[in-house]
């Protein structure tokens, strides 16, 4: 087995707790609640404004200017493709999307956003790379999933959303960072391959607090308005 399919093997459990979760099976139904998806688009417009921040950090470790073209263009699809399922939800509650920018990072969000940030500032690509991957891999398995899953057609509410992250364009951008990380792996010691695992699982456990935090509208404690848009 490559280290990547030890990787999805190890954390299989969060994987089918994420297809599992009333948010994601509730895109598959077509029936999540309006608040839980502007809540949602708060939080993720902000964390893939970090995300891009960490593949410009990823680009900083890097020696082979293709491991620098790919991250790039990563940033590139986050600004120029990944709109489109946001919008999708927008229009799905009839709220506009700059309605929904700028706001602070609930509780999860936050926590990972800095877990992200920790491993790119300190850690080594290897373990940068898998701070990443859950997020688009998670996604690709999610879109796949609900497409076997409910077969959806254009005229299912989320159509737009399961079609994207069910396209071959997100399973590339997985199967690339895969690649790449298991070249990295190969050529790491074992106490490096352990601080990836770790930073991988724990990337896994976010996504799916992640959706939890979205359906639950999680909040700061005591939140006096303070820290509020």
């Amino acid at each position: 087995m490559t280290f990547s399919q030890v990787l999805r093997e190890e954390n299989k459990d969060i994987f089918q707790a994420i297809f599992d979760h009333p948010f994601v099976d509730g895109i598959g139904k077509g029936d999540v609640p309006n608040q839980a998806i502007a809540h949602y688009i708060k939080a993720d417009f902000e964390y893939l404004n970090a995300f891009m921040r960490t593949y410009g950090i990823a680009v900083s470790k890097c020696d082979l200017r293709d491991d620098m073209r790919f991250f790039d263009e990563q940033i590139q699809f986050i600004l120029n493709s990944e709109i489109h399922p946001h919008h999708n939800f927008c229009n799905h509650i009839g709220v506009g999307y700059d309605e929904l920018q700028g706001y602070p990072l609930p509780p999860t969000a936050d926590h990972y956003v800095k877990h992200m940030m920790y491993h790119a500032q300190l850690g080594s690509l290897g373990e940068t790379l898998c701070a990443l991957l859950p997020c688009p891999w998670t996604y690709l398995e999610i879109g796949q999933e609900l497409m076997e899953k409910y077969q959806p057609n254009q005229n299912h509410p989320f159509y737009q959303w399961i079609r994207f992250y069910a396209d071959k364009e997100v399973g590339k951008i997985t199967t690339e960072m895969r690649e790449r990380l298991d070249k990295i792996a190969e050529n790491s010691s074992f106490k490096q391959q352990q601080k990836m695992k770790e930073a991988f699982r724990k990337s896994c456990q976010l996504e799916l607090s992640f959706w939890e935090m979205a359906y639950t509208c999680e909040e700061w404690p005591l939140n006096d308005g303070v820290i509020s848009k």
